[in-house]
């Protein structure tokens, strides 16, 4: 095991790391890959890539870390998914190609026992110098503070990050999930 938690990104290379390397402060790599549903399926959930491993590498340090040192040890919901395990978890045929920065090593959810979703997603945004997107996915105050997970993004260009905060909720109207400008709870 190295402890590679202040290496360059640039001199990253998935052929080269063990699961057990840390990577980040707190983290590492076979922690970016960790799901349950690729491992009841036997889903490949392997980094791809140096590029994706790296932009992974990227969000621990910066979104991951800071979220760990502010709120304790937790593990995350999900860091990188590898195509196949995107459209199992999204009931897409196999010739689908998704677009979710997951896939891309660019994105996590997040959940900490003790923390309300909305508060977390608020954190996230308050204090994480740099991020793309902070989503508050599936928040509906109704079955409680806990209820649905914090979706945070970082490109490794950080010249490209939006820092855009919104909301996955059910629209009232029509019952469907719906990304909303803001962080928010469902009203359906």
């Amino acid at each position: 095991m190295a402890d590679l938690s202040t290496a360059p990104l640039t001199q990253l290379r998935i052929a080269e790391l063990d699961p057990q390397d840390r990577i980040a402060e707190f983290f590492k790599v076979y922690e970016l890959t960790l799901s349950e549903t690729a491992d009841r399926q036997r889903i490949d959930n392997r980094i791809a890539d140096d590029a994706v491993l790296r932009a992974a590498v990227f969000l621990a340090r910066e979104v991951l870390d800071p979220i760990r040192r502010a709120f304790g040890s937790f593990t995350p919901n999900s860091v990188y998914r590898s195509q196949e395990l995107e459209r199992r978890l999204k009931g897409k045929p196999s010739s689908w190609i998704s677009t979710s920065q997951h896939t891309l090593g660019c994105a996590c959810d997040v959940e900490i026992v003790a923390k309300p979703t909305l508060e977390l997603a608020a954190w996230a945004c308050a204090n994480l110098p740099v991020f793309d997107q902070v989503i508050c996915e599936c928040y509906d105050a109704a079955k409680g503070p806990n209820s649905g997970w914090v979706h945070i993004s970082i490109l490794p260009d950080t010249a490209k990050n939006r820092r855009q905060q919104l909301s996955y909720v059910r629209d009232p109207t029509s019952g469907r999930l719906v990304y909303v400008a803001g962080l928010q709870a469902s009203t359906a």
